[in-house]
């Protein structure tokens, strides 16, 4: 494990393989582990970088005033200290509006966009009816006693969720954070990154599963399509909003083809 302090908090991350940075950002209520699949896969080529966001996993916990400013300094950090250049940065689900943030601060850190089964944060990408009824759902859960907390985020995977995949995501569950997924909560409803789509600079994947009922194309892959002026979209077929963990080999060869493509000789 490596871990880098950014005002006194500290951020762990796995770092494996030698080759250009892939930094790969994950969403909430999981952690580093949710890549284990890409860390397995790619690190042949790519030295691969998967951090615990502050407050997940092995990193600290996060004041209730942190930012999504904050997380992008944060995840800024962890670049710096891998110390490798620019990298190819990947986000999957709110892990993408920390990528976006990453690179409205230091575009210089970013050599690539790969964003996953993403959002322009919530307000930026849904429609407010769904982001309410997102933040009801949200405030349930958080509303039940200590010992009952147990995050669940419907319709992960469009059809029969792998085992193990199931397993991990059980595990990582079990130890999410009521106070780190408040705050998440808070900062995503009101995410909107629309006016950044246009300045985006450089190559960006848009990564999708057909089949994602959280993330769904048409509403949300095509408009940032639209907007982003070097993006590409590639949807993988019949599969959700976890597809990372849902088709790992097609998401994988999707990946190193991208960051092949833009990564310098």
């Amino acid at each position: 494990m490596h871990a880098v302090r950014v005002a006194g908090i500290e951020v762990a991350y796995d770092r494996v393989g030698r080759g250009p940075p892939l930094v790969l950002v994950h969403g909430a209520t999981t952690d580093a582990r949710l890549w284990r699949p890409q860390l397995a896969d790619l690190a042949d080529a790519f030295t691969v970088v998967a951090w615990d966001e502050p407050g997940a996993g092995r990193s600290t916990d996060v004041p209730p005033s942190f930012a999504l400013a904050d997380y992008a300094r944060c995840l800024a950090a962890v670049i710096e200290d891998v110390d490798l250049g620019p990298a190819h940065v990947l986000g999957l689900s709110w892990g993408g509006t920390v990528v976006l943030e990453l690179y409205r601060h230091h575009p210089e850190l970013v050599r690539t966009l790969l964003l996953v089964d993403t959002y322009a944060g919530w307000k930026g990408s849904l429609p407010a009816s769904e982001v309410r009824s997102r933040v009801e759902g949200a405030e349930r859960m958080l509303a039940v006693p200590a010992e009952e907390f147990a995050p669940t985020m419907p319709a992960l995977f469009a059809g029969e969720p792998p085992a193990e995949a199931v397993r991990l995501l059980s595990v990582m569950s079990g130890d999410t954070r009521p106070e780190s997924m408040r705050t998440e909560l808070t900062i995503m409803a009101e995410a909107d990154q629309r006016d950044l789509l246009p300045r985006i600079g450089v190559p960006t994947l848009l990564l999708w599963g057909e089949l994602d009922a959280r993330s769904p194309v048409d509403l949300v892959a095509r408009p940032l399509l639209a907007a982003i002026p070097e993006a590409t979209l590639v949807v993988l077929p019949g599969t959700g909003h976890l597809s990372n963990l849902e088709a790992p080999e097609p998401f994988n060869r999707t990946v190193r083809e991208f960051c092949r493509a833009h990564s310098r000789a």
